[in-house]
């Protein structure tokens, strides 16, 4: 029983080939989700290994982290997923961004526009979290938003989260052929509006609807 079916059933080759038609994309919704001031030509740019004057390194050096971290997706989309995995994510994304990477925070941190302080997380009960999300009787677009709302609300890392829970989820829907999870400029404003009431309520319906009607790509076959 689903909630959000999925719209998309590609086969493995579509799928496949619709991620990569469409990372760069999700590389540069990952820059707008942090605010970063990269247009999506100059991401594109960069991507492609050609210098950009007028971007500050720490742009750059973020938008390579996304490159990074997409290789690594593509090339493991087989693999189970893991808090392992994630963390392997994170630490592509989150690379010379925090003072560590790659493993789960320790310390207290708090979310920009929100009074929600998230708990320091577990290990094994993050674990235990992600994988009934995997194991649920659900569509895998509605795995993959719920593991993105859990990811971006639970902060496992001490920075990138959204990112990397955006490229979980993405994890989640291509390897299962359900499409793709990307934020276009258009609605960006509404998803940090819905994402943000989710932070301070802690019901994620109101985000994954949002999500589920204005993010999800695929082919249209």
């Amino acid at each position: 029983m689903t909630n959000y079916p999925d719209k998309y059933t590609l086969t493995h080759e579509q799928s496949r080939f619709l991620a990569k038609k469409r990372w760069d994309e999700n590389v540069y919704c990952g820059m707008r989700m942090e605010n970063r001031a990269v247009t999506f030509p100059q991401t594109k740019t960069i991507l492609e290994g050609v210098n950009v004057p007028n971007v500050q390194l720490d742009d750059i050096q973020a938008i390579l982290n996304m490159r990074d971290a997409w290789r690594y997706l593509l090339s493991t989309i087989d693999e189970p997923i893991t808090l392992e995995y994630v963390c392997k994510l994170n630490e592509f994304i989150a690379r010379n961004e925090a003072l560590v990477w790659g493993k789960l925070r320790t310390g207290r941190v708090g979310i920009s526009g929100t009074d929600y302080i998230p708990p320091v997380p577990i290990y094994d009960a993050a674990e235990a979290e992600l994988q009934a999300i995997l194991a649920a009787d659900t569509s895998a677009t509605e795995k993959a938003l719920t593991a993105f709302a859990w990811g971006a609300r639970g902060q496992l890392f001490w920075d990138g989260n959204k990112r990397t829970s955006l490229t979980l989820a993405n994890k989640i829907m291509i390897e299962a052929g359900a499409g793709m999870l990307t934020i276009t400029d258009r609605h960006m404003e509404s998803f940090n509006t819905a994402l943000l009431d989710f932070y301070n309520t802690g019901e994620a319906e109101g985000l994954m609807c949002f999500m589920y009607e204005n993010a999800v790509q695929g082919l249209e076959l």
